[in-house]
């Protein structure tokens, strides 16, 4: 009965999100209060449960540990909007387009080049929608049908969204159960790892109009093989902010170097030192992020400042500013802007657009964050932890798609850790499986169900003015997420028993 009525606020989510198409943000609010009245209600939550502070103490608490974490993600979302913001209004973004599009006239090469290398890097960079809404017109405008167009990002963009916004989803996580970026990321890519060649296999065979050529095939697993090694070193080295940009970078200009040696004579110029100057700001953000991470010296100084607080009972936070990426992506965006010769007033007309853009989002950060925590502090999770536990030690089979419920309903990979990663976290401690690989099969799934999630398919279609044909997409999306999900609970069970990814 108790994981009935703890399941019950989620539903009603699922119910004004999925089936009314509410936004996050007022489905959120609403969610918030009908899991605020269950927790007081049927759990006691400030009455039998933390009854020395009474309901409005529990409840302040909760509300400022979900104030706490919603400014801590949002210190990574905002830098990240204003420098995305500031590429467009440059003209950055257009320039980073056109050397894309120059390096081939094979029209399968270049969706694969924008769906598999173009959309991770502005995942990995920006995130929050913005892989899909610069990818889908420009494939449109190569002859894409607008379905397809849209339906490439959304598949293409999902190994890098684990990591996206750099490392947001993973911090999420962090901020949820108090384990450390650097040790989810290492098995979280993997898992992506590990079924990455199913996503860019769809991609040219999306692409190509149902049919899989030998030669197609062979340049997607080219591919694949040039975004992971990047992509797994960073995650295994450095931390979660890089695997994505890292990789999408590093490998996109090797992929790059390969096609142009190979369709030479299709080629057209390309005019390295715009690109240069276009991307200027994500070598000082990558720059940045390796040389505090890397750099014992540097790392061990800045981390030493901390700003910590705590309430009466359990209720409490900590971060570390100037170790956070927030923090470096406010670097890159002031100073690769000012390298790329913009001034004070783009750069302040940047965050505007930002900030207006954030009004939404804060909102149902805000409210995912406080239901997370309320959750929590009144034993619902708990609740579901131990039916769960019914499952048994095949629980990791359906890990994946737990998450990938949270950010189908949600839309955000972010949301979904948010909402999610305690129920993971409660369910590895009662079956006595290693929470690390369980929470990385919630970030595997999280991320999968984006290509899924109706938010984003409908934000992809109002790029490409394909209003009404929603349904056309997800028959091109679903599939892939549902054959993802599955090879990800089998790679999840193996990584739960196999691997030395302890708690």
């Amino acid at each position: 009965m108790a994981a009935l009525v703890s399941t019950a606020p989620l539903a009603l989510i699922v119910l004004l999100m999925a089936v009314l198409r509410w936004s996050a943000a007022s489905a959120g609010l609403v969610g918030l209060v009908a899991t605020a009245a269950v927790a007081i209600g049927f759990f006691g939550f400030g009455t039998s449960i933390y009854a020395e502070h009474g309901i409005t103490g529990a409840l302040i608490g909760t509300g400022a540990e979900a104030v706490f974490s919603a400014v801590d993600i949002l210190w990574i979302i905002l830098p990240a909007l204003s420098l995305y913001e500031l590429q467009q209004r440059s003209g950055a973004i257009d320039i980073i387009r056109t050397g894309l599009t120059s390096l081939s006239s094979d029209k399968t090469l270049l969706a694969l080049i924008i769906a598999w290398f173009f959309a991770p890097f502005m995942e990995g960079a920006a995130g929050f929608g913005t892989p899909i809404a610069l990818a889908a017109p420009l494939l449109v405008s190569l002859g894409f049908t607008p379905v397809v167009a849209v339906a490439l990002p959304l598949i293409g963009h999902v190994t890098g969204t684990s990591f996206g916004a750099l490392g947001t989803p993973i911090f999420a996580q962090t901020d949820v159960s108090g384990i450390s970026g650097n040790s989810i990321a290492p098995p979280t890519a993997l898992l992506q790892a590990g079924l990455a060649p199913l996503l860019v296999l769809s991609i040219v065979f999306i692409a190509s109009q149902g049919r899989l050529q030998a030669k197609y095939a062979a340049w997607a697993l080219l591919a694949a093989i040039c975004f992971l090694l990047p992509y797994l070193v960073l995650a295994a080295w450095v931390g979660p902010e890089l695997p994505t940009i890292g990789g999408a970078l590093a490998g996109g200009l090797a992929f790059a170097f390969v096609l142009r040696r190979m369709h030479a004579q299709q080629s057209q110029t390309l005019d390295a030192r715009s690109l240069v100057i276009a991307g200027l700001p994500y070598a000082v953000l990558v720059g940045l992020i390796l040389v505090t991470r890397l750099v014992p010296q540097i790392r061990d100084a800045l981390r030493q400042v901390v700003l910590e607080w705590g309430l009466p009972g359990p209720f409490g936070g900590r971060v570390e500013p100037l170790y956070h990426p927030g923090t470096m992506l406010l670097a890159g965006f002031l100073f690769g802007g000012l390298l790329q010769g913009c001034k004070v007033a783009d750069l302040a007309g940047a965050v505007t657009a930002a900030v207006r853009r954030l009004v939404s989002v804060a909102i149902a950060l805000f409210a995912m964050l406080a239901i997370a925590r309320l959750m929590v502090h009144a034993g619902m999770i708990e609740a579901l932890a131990a039916t769960a536990t019914g499952i048994g030690q095949a629980w990791p089979l359906l890990a994946p798609s737990v998450g990938a419920i949270g950010s189908f309903i949600t839309g955000s990979t972010t949301v979904s850790n948010i909402l999610l990663t305690d129920l993971q976290q409660a369910a590895a401690t009662k079956l006595g499986l290693p929470m690390l690989a369980l929470i990385a099969a919630q970030g595997l799934g999280a991320a999968i169900g984006n290509c899924a999630a109706l938010h984003n398919i409908i934000t992809g279609a109002a790029t490409v003015g394909l209003q009404g044909r929603e349904g056309d997409i997800l028959r091109k999306t679903g599939p892939v997420c549902l054959g993802y999900l599955a090879l990800g609970g089998v790679l999840a069970l193996m990584l739960a028993r196999w691997f030395p990814f302890g708690s």
